[in-house]
């Protein structure tokens, strides 16, 4: 059973920086399709970094929604199965629950899938100003 398990939430500073961390339990490979998404209360939720492979030319590019472009960065440390999220320079509109999500190339089209099947629990991150 595929399970992805959301890490480093916390209540920081405007300004401040957090790491968050995704680690996945009952899949052993490394993920090519993997995105990060956030949920604020009474808004719905948003992707703010999202993983998207291409089998046709094996390259995998890595997207930013624009209110964190610049200031967020997505990370994989394969050898630990660990995805990253690095968030700088943050402000209380960052505020919200962040998600995981993940799922495996779609054989035929040989891209990601608009829905992902395997999402975590969620890790909380507040930002006071």
């Amino acid at each position: 059973q595929v399970q992805l398990v959301e890490s480093g939430g916390d209540s920081v500073q405007a300004g401040g920086s957090l790491k968050l961390s995704c680690t996945t339990n009952g899949y052993s490979g490394n993920w090519k399709c993997m995105a990060w998404f956030r949920q604020a209360p009474g808004k719905p939720r948003e992707v703010v970094a999202q993983l998207d492979y291409q089998r046709t030319t094996n390259t995998a590019t890595t997207n930013y929604a624009a209110s964190v472009k610049g200031r967020f960065t997505a990370s994989q440390d394969n050898a630990n199965k660990v995805h990253h999220l690095h968030m700088t320079n943050l402000s209380p509109d960052d505020s919200a629950t962040y998600y995981c999500a993940a799922d495996f190339v779609n054989y035929e089209s040989g891209r990601c899938p608009k829905e992902y099947s395997y999402w975590g629990q969620g890790t909380q991150v507040t930002v006071s100003s």
